[in-house]
């Protein structure tokens, strides 16, 4: 499978640039929670490959897009990794084929990237949402455009997953009328006045890497949301400094009392474990709405 696949990857670089792609060498990655990935050398370049036959057919297209969208912020600071190719699923698993970041070290990379975040989060757009449906992990987002956050936020993020937990997990109807009852709640909870951002949407210590480059973005699933829904994932496992934080508050200072809705936020982070992978993050997904009402 991964020699058809390296074929059709060649025969689709010379079909979108006219040029011969030559794989000279080719080493695996590691690290990646989700897909297969391999560092190619060959004659155009070092490239960084992944692939998956058992995610969804668009995953890697959608990828691609956001990736691009995070490249078009006005931004001096954070590395976007180019896209080269993307495909869908047919015969062959989808696949996504990028530029190659070298792992190093920059001066100043913690403040860097506080930095690069709070400019990512100023491009804006008319409403909230995305240009396409994508994925936070293998979990389809509904990004269909909403001027209300407080609407897009409770239905489109809570109530969507809710409804797709129902289909694999035993979720009561107690336990539904609580997430109802939440949503009802947002307008006290939420103020009126969000702005769409520009986000990553998957932003946890895994997604970002330093380069020889400064600081990178990973494996997004970008849309415009409240920029408090990035800040919030981010707190959720750790792994960025203080550093980071303060460069981000003195570029582009959050609203007092955001910290109140750090966990409202990572609700949806929360039940989608919940829905790939079950176990105890149902009832701390139960203890955080609970804690709301």
């Amino acid at each position: 499978m991964e020699e058809q696949l390296l074929s059709q990857i060649s025969r689709d670089y010379a079909d979108k640039f006219g040029a011969e792609l030559q794989i000279n060498r080719k080493s695996a990655v590691g690290g990646g929670c989700i897909s297969h990935s391999l560092k190619l050398e060959t004659n155009q370049g070092s490239y960084f490959l992944k692939w998956n036959s058992s995610t969804p057919d668009d995953l890697f297209i959608r990828e691609a897009e956001s990736l691009q969208e995070l490249a078009s912020a006005d931004q001096s600071e954070l590395t976007i990794p180019k896209v080269v190719l993307a495909s869908e699923a047919n015969e062959l698993p989808g696949y996504l084929l990028l530029e190659n970041l070298k792992e190093g070290h920059t001066a100043e990379e913690d403040e860097r990237l506080g930095i690069g975040l709070a400019q990512l989060h100023q491009k804006t757009a008319a409403a909230f949402g995305f240009q396409q449906a994508n994925y936070c992990g293998a979990t389809l987002q509904n990004n269909r455009w909403n001027s209300d956050w407080i609407e897009f936020f409770g239905h489109q993020r809570i109530l969507f997953l809710i409804e797709k937990i129902e289909q694999v997990r035993s979720l009561s109807a107690a336990e539904k009328s609580t997430y109802l009852k939440l949503v009802e709640r947002l307008p006290v909870l939420i103020p009126s006045d969000s702005k769409p951002a520009l986000i990553h949407g998957d932003l946890w210590s895994g997604n970002y890497l330093y380069t020889t480059h400064g600081p990178a973005l990973i494996d997004p699933a970008a849309y415009y949301a409240d920029r408090e829904m990035e800040l919030s994932m981010m707190t959720m496992f750790g792994g960025f400094s203080t550093t980071t934080w303060k460069a981000y508050q003195n570029e582009y200072p959050l609203a007092p009392g955001w910290e109140e809705r750090v966990q409202l936020y990572q609700l949806y982070h929360i039940l989608n474990h919940y829905y790939l992978f079950g176990g105890s993050y149902g009832n701390q997904a139960l203890r955080v709405a609970q804690r709301y009402l």
